[in-house]
């Protein structure tokens, strides 16, 4: 269990780093839309793992409340990011139904 919250950090803060490269690499404004919306839902789940990470470690009362804090803005990045990432994504698609 110990090892498990700091490789999904490592993992969502490498793909938050692709995701933001990505956007400088494309010219498309719905793609790089998409894909800032990807990029805020990797790094609300760094922030969300972060906070639960921090308060497995240390297990004390300002831990728990600063990973409560951690826990919360991750959600709501994750929320946020794949709610804009889904509807970029729709209008891709609808704007390009052939591909």
């Amino acid at each position: 269990m110990g090892v498990i919250f700091p490789i999904l950090i490592v993992i969502s803060i490498v793909l938050y780093i692709y995701y933001k490269v990505a956007i400088l690499k494309t010219k498309d404004i719905l793609t790089q839309k998409y894909f800032n919306g990807r990029a805020h839902s990797c790094l609300g789940i760094f922030i969300f793992t972060f906070g639960i990470n921090q308060y497995l470690f240390y297990q004390t009362k300002i831990s728990l409340f600063i990973g409560i804090v951690f826990i919360l803005i991750g959600g709501a990045q994750i929320i946020h990011g794949f709610r804009v990432a889904k509807h970029y994504k729709n209008e891709w698609r609808r704007l390009n139904p052939e591909g």
